[in-house]
């Protein structure tokens, strides 16, 4: 019998989790940091490939397990799904490791090209280059709508909830929170009477139990909460008491310290919240989100760093004084802090209470459920892309709780359907990879605004 370490899995020689050694371990993490293109269903791919086939240091069902309860968090969940095997693997120390090694390169890249487009953004061949980059985006989420939900949607059910999540934002504009909680209690109950209606009979069969792992506990689980919150809170709380909570960096903070709470379901769900409140205090359009957007999909890692773009954006246009790229910079360095903090705290907190709730059936349902809605709302959030990059000006109609969004059919831009439509063939049809379609049509973009430009 082996003993269970305060950081977290016991140290064991007869377990597959501690065979490899330290080094092994930063190795395959930076390994999977540098190369996790293609937002969320690309890096999860990358992860599943490495750690599931190659390495074998998971089961399959014990990575779908741990993905699912990454999805019903708040926060990127591709981050967390990380930062959960590393833990698995070696405690808090591995936790934080593989954490940061999956975000880390892609915020470098990040804070480069933010700082380009925010110098020369404007300048045309800058603005074809991501015009190109743009349409590539609108199919490089609905291939990972496909992808996903190819692996969640099983039953009729999780395909109703699907489809009535997505319903719930684009007509009701339902707060994602809403749709979360009643996906999770839908599950819960359906998880009690009849959970073949959400995971599909034999899936739940022959769970690894190898290894094994920290009991969770009443005082643990608030020594790392207390922690974990002091360490995020305490200097965004510094920050806006030094500025003022009007300062641009202060909001900025109370944006994406909210974001980390209240946005669940991944990267994809988060977009949607980040957009509109960064498009209500005016630092950028949703054409720049947009193209926020195509840059984090050209950098390892996270697809969450959009946000650091919408934060490098927002301090670079609108912090008073001469130094508007130290401004962006601040601004870059207050959204990871905001945004990357809490997703240690909702592992370290969790995990080990998963680990003890992979046997039962009801959480496996409740987990479903909310995996099944998140699908809804990366339609909503395909859709939304779409709509914005065909259109220059789409308008919300309606009255009441019911609002629907309408193009403005004489604002369509057929340059860029263009390039969607060539996104699709290469991406859907060519199964071209993630990096060599941005290329493509990034360079195709650029072409079509020179040759605009010469026939002006």
């Amino acid at each position: 019998m082996t003993a269970a370490t305060p950081e977290g899995p016991p140290d064991t020689t007869n377990s597959p989790t501690t065979s490899e050694s330290f080094a092994e371990f930063t190795r395959t993490f930076a390994y999977i940091g540098v190369n996790s293109f293609g937002g969320p269903a690309g890096q999860i791919a990358v992860m599943h490939r490495v750690l599931v086939d190659e390495k074998q240091w998971i089961d399959d069902r014990r990575f779908t397990h741990a993905l699912n309860f990454c999805m019903m968090l708040p926060g990127p969940e591709a981050t967390q799904l990380a930062t959960y095997v590393g833990w698995l693997k070696r405690g808090t120390i591995g936790g934080l490791i593989a954490g940061l090694l999956f975000v880390l390169p892609g915020g470098a890249c990040m804070l480069v090209l933010s700082a380009i487009y925010a110098a020369y953004g404007s300048v045309p061949l800058v603005s074809g280059v991501l015009l190109g980059m743009k349409c590539a985006v609108v199919v490089l989420v609905a291939k990972a709508l496909m992808r996903i939900g190819k692996r969640v949607l099983k039953t009729r059910l999780a395909l109703f909830l699907a489809v009535a999540a997505l319903l719930a934002q684009l007509v009701l504009h339902a707060p994602f929170p809403t749709i979360v909680a009643a996906a999770a209690l839908i599950g819960l109950m359906v998880g009690w009477a009849a959970p073949q209606a959400l995971v599909p009979l034999g899936e739940d069969d022959a769970r690894d139990h190898a290894g094994s792992h920290q009991m969770p506990s009443f005082g643990r689980t608030c020594l790392v909460a207390f922690g974990w919150l002091a360490i995020w809170l305490i200097p965004l709380a510094v920050l806006t008491v030094a500025l003022s909570p009007q300062h641009v960096l202060s909001r900025e903070a109370m944006l994406f310290g909210k974001s980390a709470v209240v946005t669940f379901g991944g990267a994809y769900a988060v977009l949607g919240y980040i957009g509109e409140r960064a498009g209500a205090e005016n630092w950028l359009t949703p054409h720049d989100m947009v193209s926020g957007l195509a840059l984090a999909e050209t950098t390892p890692g996270p697809l969450i760093l959009v946000g650091q773009f919408v934060a490098f954006v927002g301090a670079y246009r609108t912090m008073p004084g001469s130094m508007p790229m130290l401004a962006g910079m601040a601004g870059a360095a207050v959204f990871l802090w905001a945004t990357f903090v809490p997703c240690f705290l909702w592992i370290f907190v969790g995990a080990p209470y998963m680990e003890r709730l992979r046997a039962s059936r009801w959480a496996g349902a409740m987990l479903a459920a909310v995996s099944a809605a998140v699908v809804g709302v990366i339609a909503h959030l395909a859709l939304w892309l779409l709509l914005h990059t065909l259109f220059g000006r789409v308008e919300e109609l309606g009255s009441g709780l019911v609002h629907l969004p309408v193009p403005q059919w004489n604002s369509f831009e057929p340059a860029a359907a263009a390039i969607v439509a060539l996104a699709s063939v290469l991406m859907l049809g060519m199964k071209w990879p993630a990096g060599r379609t941005l290329l493509v049509c990034a360079l195709a973009g650029a072409a079509w605004t020179m040759l605009a430009l010469k026939a002006q």
